[in-house]
């Protein structure tokens, strides 16, 4: 009797240890995953994430926004021809000079304005080399390796009764549960940045109509900065998904297997958080508005 109870206790925590290793094989795996996603989105400029939607939007901004851009263009430069004329003493002290300059701020202006989406792009391509280059470094540290990871963990799992089991299965899908969600969030950040960018690019005309005016330059300026800041802001992703990675890959190999479980969960939330910031931060250290 004894011996069919003790086949039943072993068969009965063969089952709980098998989900256990079912459900941390699947978090590891979706932190491996999640770390090539961000990798592999943040990495890619505006007409590589996806071509359909650059040329819509560039079809709008060059359409609907150029000509727009032309009468802000157009107004900035006679207020400013006026003000060039009139603040010299009332015309009786004008300098035929001050009408070369504003033809040649009227031509650099044009200038802008006709090849925004090329000053953009290169924005953008000078921070995907910048995002590529990080990748370059953080990606061949942050594969975790499953196998190894449940193999550590083997001993410590056939040491535990079917209670302590039981919970551990518990634990291991409530998290697995989070960090699906987590990864929503994360898709959605992800998404939701690149999103920004063609919102951006598609209205660029304007404020770069207003860059060779002294008094509605800070437009184009302030423009120009944030335009940075969300290139920039995919190199500090890059770093939030190295320090992620580097803390999971010190936690697999913890004692206490209940501690390990929640502290992944605690990682990946303080992930999605950091990477809620990203945008802040980056706009913070380029002064953007």
């Amino acid at each position: 009797m004894q011996s069919i109870l003790d086949a039943i206790n072993e068969w009965i925590k063969e089952i709980l240890i098998g989900a256990i290793n079912g459900n941390l094989s699947t978090m590891f795996g979706d932190v491996n995953e999640k770390v090539g996603t961000i990798a592999a989105e943040v990495g890619q400029t505006p007409q590589g994430w996806n071509a359909g939607i650059f040329s819509m939007i560039q079809s709008l901004s060059e359409n609907v926004i150029v000509p727009i851009a032309g009468l802000v263009i157009t107004y900035v430069l006679c207020v400013e021809l006026i003000s060039m004329v009139t603040e010299k003493n009332n015309m009786h002290d004008i300098d035929t000079f001050m009408f070369f300059k504003w033809f040649f701020k009227a031509w650099v202006a044009v200038y802008l304005v006709t090849h925004t989406f090329t000053i953009t792009m290169a924005v953008f391509d000078m921070a995907q080399h910048v995002v590529s280059g990080a990748a370059g470094v953080i990606g061949g540290n942050t594969n975790i390796d499953v196998d190894a990871a449940l193999s550590s963990m083997q001993a410590g799992l056939d040491a535990m009764e079917i209670p302590e089991l039981l919970l551990l299965v518990m634990e291991t899908s409530l998290v697995s549960l989070c960090m699906k969600i987590m990864s929503v969030l994360i898709t959605v950040i992800l998404y939701g940045r690149m999103i920004e960018i063609y919102l951006y690019c598609s209205v660029s005309p304007i404020p770069f109509a207003t860059m060779t005016n002294r008094e509605w330059g800070q437009i184009g300026n302030n423009y120009l900065k944030a335009l940075f800041a969300l290139g920039f802001q995919g190199f500090l992703i890059m770093i939030c998904v190295g320090i992620y990675a580097v803390l999971v890959g010190s936690m697999i190999v913890a004692d206490n297997l209940h501690s390990a479980i929640f502290s992944l969960a605690a990682y990946t939330v303080i992930l999605c958080f950091s990477l809620f910031k990203t945008g802040a931060l980056a706009k913070s250290i380029f002064n953007a508005h």
